[in-house]
Order: C-alpha cells, then sequence, then structure tokens
C-alpha cells in the first residue's frame, strides 16, 4: 500500500496536478461564488507559467544535479552499482530492450567497467505489476549491458526492488554476501542526493558517479544569450514543466524518506 500511495499522492504536488485540483475547486465554487473561483483559477495559472519558466526550471534541476558533481578522475572500487528506471522492456513492437530519458546510467556504467574502474557490476531494478510487469529492470540492464562488452560472468543482479530504499538494501545484501566493500554508485545526477544519503543510511561506502544531467554550464549561460532566448524562457513549455515536475518529485522523496527514517 506504501508502494502505491508513494505513487499517487505526490501526483497532486506537482505543478499539473495540483494545477487540476484548483480548476476543480474553481469548478465547485464558480456557481455560487463566482468571484471566489477567479483565485484558484490565477494560482493554478501561476503554477503552470512558473513550473515551465526556464529560470525556475533550471534553478531547481541545478539545486539537485549539481550537489555531487563527478570527479576529474573516478575512482577505483570493487564494484559498480546502476539503478534502475533506466530501461523499457522488449514488448511488441520494440525490437530490443530501449532506454528511457534515465538510459545514460546503464551507458556510463558499461564505460566504467571497460575503463576497469571495479571488476563487478550489481544492477539493481524490478518491475512493479500494477505499472506494466515483465521482466525485471536488472535483466533488461544485463542484457544491455552485455551487448556493451560486460561479462555475463562479472554482473550481479537485484530483480526485486520497486523503489531507491529497495535498491539500497539489497544492493547491501549483494555486497555482504560477495564479500564487497565499497562501489561506484551510477544514477542519475538528479536522482544521486536522495540515493546516496539512502546508502550512506545504511553504511555503505558509495563513491557518487553521476550521469544524465538536465543542466550544464552551457545550458544556464543560454537562458539570458539573447532577447529571444529570453522572450522564449518566459513562455510555457512542456519540457521544462517535466524537468520541474521531476526536480519537485525529488524533494518530496527526500522529505518523505527522511520522515520514514531512510535518510
Amino acid at each position: 500500500m506504501f508502494l502505491f500511495l508513494s505513487k499517487l499522492l505526490p501526483l497532486f504536488l506537482y505543478p499539473l496536478g495540483l494545477t487540476c485540483l484548483l480548476l476543480i475547486l474553481a469548478l465547485i465554487v464558480i456557481w455560487k461564488r463566482p468571484r471566489l473561483a477567479v483565485i484558484p483559477i490565477l494560482l493554478g495559472l501561476v503554477l503552470l507559467l512558473g513550473g515551465s519558466n526556464g529560470w525556475v526550471s533550471s534553478w531547481l534541476v541545478r539545486s539537485l544535479e549539481f550537489q555531487h558533481l563527478p570527479a576529474a578522475e573516478v575512482p577505483r572500487a570493487e564494484a559498480i552499482v546502476v539503478l534502475g528506471g533506466a530501461t523499457k522492456p522488449q514488448s511488441p513492437p520494440r525490437p530490443w530492450v530501449e532506454v528511457s530519458e534515465e538510459g545514460d546510467r546503464v551507458l556510463y556504467a558499461a564505460r566504467l567497467y571497460r575503463e576497469g574502474k571495479a571488476r563487478l557490476m550489481i544492477l539493481s531494478g524490478g518491475r512493479i505489476d500494477w505499472r506494466g510487469g515483465g521482466p525485471s529492470e536488472s535483466a533488461d540492464m544485463a542484457e544491455l549491458v552485455q551487448g556493451m562488452g560486460v561479462p555475463e560472468a562479472a554482473i550481479l543482479q537485484d530483480p526485486t526492488s520497486r523503489n531507491t530504499c529497495e535498491n539500497a538494501v539489497n544492493v547491501k545484501q549483494i555486497m555482504e554476501s560477495k564479500g564487497i566493500r565499497r562501489v561506484l554508485l551510477v544514477t542519475s545526477a538528479m536522482h544521486m542526493p536522495r540515493s546516496l544519503m539512502i546508502f550512506k543510511k545504511l553504511g555503505i561506502d558509495a563513491i557518487a558517479a553521476p550521469t544524465d544531467f538536465l543542466s550544464s554550464q552551457q545550458d544556464t549561460s543560454e537562458l539570458t544569450s539573447s532577447a529571444e532566448a529570453v522572450i522564449l524562457n518566459l513562455l510555457p513549455d512542456a519540457d521544462r514543466l517535466l524537468r520541474t515536475t521531476r526536480a519537485i518529485k525529488e524533494y518530496v522523496g527526500i522529505g518523505v524518506y527522511w520522515l520514514r527514517g531512510w535518510v
């Protein structure tokens, strides 16, 4: 039940979901007090315009992604841990396992392995039955990294975890069973703060190896590079709204995990 509620309830805290609630409220009060209905409508408009604003989106994303910037030289460890959320299962008409927006996790982990940063790779991720089910994400990632040169003998899988907390708990069990003491943690830069906090809370010696950056130094400078850029960043944009939502999701996740004592 917690897993379902953790996916459902935050939807109404994100700009789109909260705007829908405000519009429903406006519809309820518009019949008897039309003037009051203007308030939730304006609040909803502000949420959508603010959430899709270039500066707001960039600031929220950078506030998470820039907490753990990549090291100039990634240190060696005993294993590379890759967190799920990066693949789509091979389901018709897809000819093979496909990567999602977060697919950089798999690509970067394979690169680190080929560079000799670790001798083992731990792939962590299951699938939720009521969200489509299918083969575990760990199995999908294993298929992908093997296609990029990682031998099957070097791959360890956690096929049952359904959220970041379970990722960390299951990875710790694998580490203890294999005598692994230090790992490189590979996940999206925006997801890294929460992930690293959970791993550290469990006493895991994890080194951040972030990837999948949605923001860069160049992106930030482009926000005010010209009058045209300023105008476009003031206008609503679905992609920027998605980035804002992802950032809020991480902050909500950190808050919930803190309340439960997981971080």
